[in-house]
């Protein structure tokens, strides 16, 4: 499914404050209205091919955009209807209505459906679940093919409570941004595909979704030890470590180490024995550090740990590892990179308490840590302790299966090895992941990652 690379997104409050941005510089909210009603109908003209519609318009500004849309379908020659909870109760809504000049439906049990539903009942400003009976009313709608407005009728747009749309959208079209429910779950998988409708605001992108993966390519001066050098510090369970090594080649790192783990999956990686992780942890030429993988809490681990801390080195710290390193990442406030990559469970057990949605859950670990840190999950966040953030959703449903974090755990410590800011490195190293379970799709085990 195809998704908005790269593109902001901004919470109800953000998106207010933008809206009231364009007023200042001249931009009415009525003429936002038009351009957002605009697009709606641009979406719904192409999904219904000609197909009659029925436009459903709450009593706010969403439902005002669906006058707006329906006014447009009307001019354009669609077959369009218009059904609604009641009277409009906003100003903009109001000049909205009044320029629709057919009839007016109510959403009741004797409503008749469409082919097509233009959902533009409640937008961002939703705060509580809808009523039963409109639930139960919007259901017998629920199987034709759905176009939301902004996001679907029911779904908290900040992502902060799991409410379920009665009206699954088989499109939603996002106006100027996307917002906090478009990528967490549960609320994106109602979604369907999304499409950013550009009315004129200029979003903030401290918020964004995640770039197109890019391959990085060696130059003509490049050599193994500029490409990056990265060691990975083996525990019990060799072959998580083995992963990260091979995935830390495959994502460009000129240089792996395997500390302590037998032999990695290809001959390229060198092998050592325990007693040259002191050594390696000294040579100036490291780039980057991977512990955790395989590697559970002991007291080797904690040494382990301490020992990269201590030099310094920029360091990737996956599973128990993340626990070994807090305490002391809190006194060192970032005195070296490091990128924590923790699965739901270990998150709860490092950061426990923590209010809010997925993103600000991990904004407050990042800043808490002052560590990059990637919340993993199907719809994994990535958060810098600044407070930039990037939303990785949709990820891929292959990559659920074990050893795919110890991959993307080496593949943090290649583009970490390489240099520049650690959070774009995380990023880089999570569309890498997902990209190359893409390719891979269905049945896919975590070695496939690291093999050609």
């Amino acid at each position: 499914m195809a998704f908005p690379a790269d593109a902001p997104i901004l919470t109800s409050d953000a998106m207010r404050a933008a809206e009231a941005a364009c007023v200042t510089s001249g931009v009415s909210l009525g003429e936002l209205m038009d351009r957002a009603g605009a697009a709606v109908a641009d979406a719904a003209w192409r999904m219904a091919a000609g197909a009659p519609i029925l436009v459903l318009c709450g009593p706010g500004n969403n439902g005002g955009d669906g006058y707006v849309a329906a006014r447009q379908l009307k001019d354009r020659g669609a077959a369009v209807r218009v059904a609604a909870l009641g009277p409009p109760t906003t100003m903009l809504a109001k000049a909205a209505c009044a320029t629709w000049s057919g009839a007016v439906e109510a959403i009741d049990a004797a409503l008749q459906p469409a082919p097509v539903i233009v959902d533009a009942l409640f937008g961002v400003g939703l705060t509580r679940p809808l009523a039963d009976d409109l639930v139960q009313r919007l259901g017998r709608l629920a199987d034709r093919r759905v176009l939301a407005v902004d996001v679907p009728s029911g779904v908290d747009a900040d992502g902060h409570h799991p409410w379920a749309p009665p009206l699954r959208a088989d499109v939603t079209v996002a106006l100027g941004a996307l917002k906090p429910a478009h990528v967490l779950l549960p609320a994106a998988q109602h979604c369907g595909r999304l499409i950013i409708a550009g009315i004129g605001i200029r979003a903030d992108r401290t918020l964004r979704s995640l770039p197109v993966a890019t391959a990085s390519r060696p130059g003509a001066l490049s050599h193994k030890f500029n490409r990056g050098m990265m060691l990975v510090r083996a525990g019990p369970m060799p072959g998580a470590a083995g992963l990260a090594a091979g995935a830390g080649l495959r994502a460009g790192a000129g240089y792996v180490v395997l500390s302590g783990g037998g032999a990695g999956p290809f001959l390229a990686i060198i092998s050592e024995a325990d007693a040259n992780y002191a050594a390696r942890l000294a040579d100036r030429r490291l780039g980057a550090v991977v512990i955790g993988p395989g590697y559970p809490a002991a007291d080797a681990l904690a040494r382990d740990v301490a020992a990269a801390l201590a030099a310094e080195k920029p360091v990737v710290l996956d599973a128990a590892a993340i626990d070994a390193a807090l305490p002391r990442l809190r006194t060192l406030r970032g005195a070296a990179p490091a990128i924590l990559t923790p699965h739901e469970g270990e998150f709860v057990r490092a950061f426990p308490n923590l209010s809010g949605n997925k993103i600000d859950r991990a904004r407050a670990a990042a800043s808490d840590a002052g560590a990059i840190l990637i919340y993993k999950g199907a719809d994994t966040v990535i958060a810098a302790p600044d407070g930039r953030v990037v939303a990785a959703w949709p990820g891929s449903p292959c990559l659920a299966t074990a050893g795919t974090g110890d991959v993307l755990a080496g593949a943090c410590g290649a583009m970490l090895a390489q240099g520049g800011d650690p959070f774009d490195a995380a990023v880089a190293a999570v569309g890498w992941h997902i990209a190359r379970a893409a390719h891979i799709g269905p049945g896919l085990v975590a070695d496939d990652l690291v093999r050609e």
